[in-house]
């Protein structure tokens, strides 16, 4: 006769961060119209509790936090038994020339976007191991794999992501379990007015807007090339049902850019450095 925990097994579950908005709470609708038991997460539960209405467990989580991170996962574990899939999508860009960005902003981005992330697969890893199953999804961003002025630090975040998700991909290739990197290019999300607020220093510490680099700010503001109201921006939905065949796939690939801005963005990093600089040259010239 199946056990309790046999019948809870079942059904799948999903630890999602970053469910405030956007991509976040896309997935975590996207995970439970399937039926998954969803945990979805953020630092303010004041802003997921539509979620919780809709029948997802909610959990306040901060993902610089190792205590909230411990709590987090122990609870998942206790009420369901396993994590068959963890979502690692809470994130934001820190924007601005690399002169102007402080070290202490470039160390607030890295604890964010990468510390995170490593956190909470070292909490979710023995659970998987022994369960011999379970898929880490890390969503990342074209900034992943092609840089651009003004990006660097955001870029390296997600650079440093994609190169700890490809060691880990073969490290518990053995071991049931499977790493995707989720790419997406511009997203409708309110990604980019926070990335805005982060480059300007009227609204973030840490910012110094030095006059050598008015052309990029120029470029930054006219272009929005980061902005998701642009031609070829895709919904939240969109990034959300790429995650959820990821997590859900048998065979998954390493590697998945919703959206045909992210599937082309992601080429560039083929082209030669100097092709490259020429372009953001010309990017610059058309701005200014």
């Amino acid at each position: 006769m199946p056990t309790e925990a046999d019948r809870k097994r079942v059904q799948k579950t999903a630890l999602i961060t970053g469910c405030s908005s956007g991509i976040g709470r896309a997935a975590a609708h996207a995970f439970l119209d399937e039926g998954w038991t969803v945990y979805a997460t953020a630092r303010n539960p004041a802003d997921i509790e539509a979620l919780g209405e809709a029948g997802c467990e909610l959990a306040t989580l901060d993902v610089t936090d190792q205590d909230d991170i411990d709590r987090v996962v122990e609870r998942v574990l206790d009420e369901e038994g396993a994590v068959d899939a963890l979502i690692n999508n809470a994130g934001y860009g820190q924007f601005g020339p690399v002169e102007d960005v402080s070290t202490e902003r470039v160390h607030d981005q890295f604890d964010v976007n990468v510390y995170g992330p490593h956190r909470l697969i070292r909490a979710v890893l023995p659970a998987m191991r022994r369960e011999r199953d379970g898929t880490i999804v890390n969503v990342s961003s074209v900034a992943g794999r092609v840089s651009i002025p003004g990006g660097g630090v955001y870029s390296g975040s997600k650079f440093a992501l994609e190169a700890m998700s490809d060691a880990l991909r073969s490290e518990v290739a053995d071991l049931g379990i499977d790493v995707v990197v989720v790419e997406p290019g511009p997203v409708k999300t309110e990604f980019s007015a926070r990335a805005e607020r982060e480059a300007d220093p009227e609204e973030s510490d840490g910012i110094e807007r030095t006059e050598a680099y008015e052309e990029f700010y120029a470029m930054f503001e006219d272009a929005k090339l980061i902005g998701g109201d642009g031609p070829g921006s895709v919904e939240p939905a969109v990034v959300a049902n790429a995650i959820y065949d990821a997590a859900s796939a048998t065979q998954p690939p390493a590697r998945v850019q919703p959206g045909t801005v992210a599937r082309v963005g992601v080429l560039a990093r083929f082209l030669p450095d100097a092709v490259l600089d020429r372009a953001y040259g010309l990017v610059r010239n058309f701005t200014s």
